[in-house]
């Protein structure tokens, strides 16, 4: 009885075990892109059907809400850069070197160069590009216009020569590629914006209530704006997260409920064994309850012994992937090079939680099964 006593509790841990570190991997996963999102785009963005014609008032409104500690334009579209004959896909996002560092942190993400020094000839690309491409600051590349303008040849796309003036590394992989920045007026020549600009980034105090003050800004600036927060502009990928986390998470219960098996086989066995001293215990005097409570103490110690050894294993486990990281990723692939693990107290409860009510559930059955056991039919030939 001992060993399948042993092998139930080690189910329960296992299972607790691989839901503490799938789930804290997940969560970290799922901060880690929040992080570098947050660090590349601002926290909430202002934009007009066409473009703002007139940022500085927009700015000024923007600037008096409570809650708004910065904002700066920008301007934004799509472009292709070529390299020797290499042509890529690219977004351009003109930028004002000077306000930049107070709505996102790509200036605290340079490698090589710094956005204060970014001219007008200047551009500044990601750290995967300048790999990929063989890219290093002094070295020119060309933006390719998708408009077109006239010529005695008929209708030619823009081209434009930059310099590299600077790499910056955000730890995406898909804006270390795809995003490289230049000046406010040279983005508004290459696109032909005249004196528009896309839009407005704005930088708030609070990342977590980034809802109710796009909802205030919206009011303020009125309904000819576009006023999108974080959340709002990354909405299917943090949905995506949260589905994968709550699907692992029932998936990995699974795990505990077959182990819960294993604690009703064990009780059951039990129940068969001890019949001869369950029924001396009811000839005594022990009452149905009394009976059903020792078998339900029983199954609930073992599952909180499982609970317990699968919480330190979890976190050992954690700890482990936290400090040594010799998972390796393709960042290609993950977005990330090892696993993220981030700890989060209410999963940790909300597993212990689930494994202990789900060890609990188990007692039931064998425990009625000895309440109701008749002390006659199993004493009568002893």
């Amino acid at each position: 009885m001992s060993l399948i006593t042993v092998i139930s509790v080690l189910g329960i841990t296992l299972g607790v075990a691989a839901l503490i570190t799938v789930i804290a991997v997940m969560t970290g996963f799922s901060s880690y892109m929040q992080e570098r999102i947050l660090g590349t785009t601002s926290h909430i963005l202002v934009t007009g059907a066409g473009g703002l014609p007139d940022v500085d008032r927009v700015l000024e409104d923007v600037k008096r809400h409570p809650e708004v500690l910065a904002a700066a334009p920008y301007v934004m579209g799509q472009s292709l850069l070529k390299t020797d004959g290499d042509v890529t896909g690219v977004v351009v996002r003109g930028i004002d070197p000077l306000q930049e560092g107070s709505v996102t942190d790509l200036s605290r993400n340079m490698v090589q160069g710094s956005i204060t020094d970014l001219d007008q000839k200047g551009i500044i690309i990601g750290a995967e590009m300048s790999r990929q491409r063989g890219l290093r600051p002094g070295d020119f590349v060309t933006l390719v216009s998708p408009s077109e303008i006239s010529s005695p040849f008929g209708m030619v796309p823009i081209l434009q020569r930059f310099t590299v003036a600077g790499i910056f590394d955000t730890g995406m992989y898909e804006y270390d590629t795809g995003l490289v920045l230049v000046t406010i007026p040279a983005a508004r020549e290459f696109f032909d914006l005249e004196e528009v600009v896309t839009g407005v980034a704005v930088k708030v105090r609070d990342v977590y209530r980034t809802g109710p003050i796009a909802e205030d800004l919206q009011k303020s600036l009125g309904y000819s704006f576009w006023v999108r927060d974080w959340k709002e502009m990354n909405q299917n990928l943090f949905s995506a997260l949260k589905l994968e986390k709550i699907t692992m998470f029932v998936i990995l219960v699974l795990i505990v409920v077959v182990a819960a098996f294993n604690i009703i086989g064990t009780l059951i066995l039990v129940v068969m064994e001890k019949g001869r001293e369950i029924a001396i215990l009811k000839a005594m005097g022990a009452t149905r309850r009394n009976i059903g409570r020792i078998f339900m103490l029983e199954g609930l110690v073992m599952g909180l012994g499982g609970t317990v050894f699968g919480l330190l294993l979890g976190l050992g486990l954690c700890w482990v992937l936290a400090h040594y990281q010799f998972v390796e990723l393709p960042s290609s692939v993950y977005y990330v090079t090892t696993l993220p693990v981030r700890v989060q107290l209410l999963d940790v409860a909300a597993i212990c939680m689930a494994a202990v009510a789900v060890s609990f559930t188990a007692t039931v059955y064998p425990a009625y099964r000895a309440s109701v056991l008749n002390p006659v039919e199993i004493l009568r030939y002893e």
